[in-house]
C-alpha cells in the first residue's frame, strides 16, 4: 500500500513536534541542579526549605528594620556541572594527558601517576528572602573570575 503525500506530510510534522519536545526538554536538565532548585522555588520555597536541602548558609544578613534578609553559599563546581553541554568538558578525564589546571583545586599533589581530576572552581550563592522569609531572587556568580576571562575582559 502506497502512502499519499498527506501522510508523509503528516508524519514529518508529527516527528518535528517530537525532536523539538525532546530538545526542550533536555536543555531543562542543563547547568546545575542548585539553578534549576531556585527558578522553580522562586517566591514558593522558604529559608528552612533551602537550609534542609543546601545546609546553613555561609553567611546570613537580617536586617534590624526589616526587609531582605541575605543569604549566601559558597560552592565548588567543576565544568561538567556547570556547563554540561559543552563538549570539551565530555572529553575531559578520558585517558590523555591532563590539561593544564587553572584552578589549585584541579591539580593532583600525588604527581603525574594520579588520573586527571576535574578543576574545581567556587561560585556563590546569593538568595535574598522576603519578610514572610520566602525565596524573592537569586543569582549565582564566580567568587573569583578565571584567569581566561579576566584577560578577555581588560583587552
Amino acid at each position: 500500500m502506497e502512502t499519499t503525500r498527506r501522510e508523509r506530510t503528516g508524519r514529518g510534522r508529527v516527528t518535528a513536534i517530537l525532536l523539538l519536545l525532546c530538545l526542550v526538554t533536555l536543555s531543562g536538565c542543563g547547568g546545575p541542579w542548585r539553578d534549576r532548585y531556585l527558578d522553580k522555588g522562586l517566591k514558593r520555597l522558604t529559608q528552612d526549605d533551602i537550609a534542609e536541602k543546601f545546609g546553613p548558609p555561609s553567611t546570613a544578613k537580617t536586617p534590624v528594620l526589616g526587609g531582605n534578609t541575605v543569604w549566601t553559599y559558597r560552592v565548588p563546581m567543576g565544568d561538567r556541572e556547570v556547563h554540561p553541554w559543552d563538549p570539551s568538558s565530555l572529553t575531559a578525564g578520558k585517558k590523555t594527558k591532563a590539561p593544564p589546571s587553572p584552578s589549585p583545586f584541579g591539580k593532583s599533589l600525588a604527581g603525574n601517576e594520579e588520573p586527571y581530576r576535574e578543576p574545581l572552581y567556587c561560585y556563590r550563592y546569593t538568595l535574598s528572602f522576603d519578610e514572610d522569609k520566602r525565596l524573592k531572587d537569586w543569582k549565582r556568580e564566580e567568587c573569583v573570575p578565571r584567569a581566561s576571562e579576566e584577560e578577555t575582559d581588560s583587552q
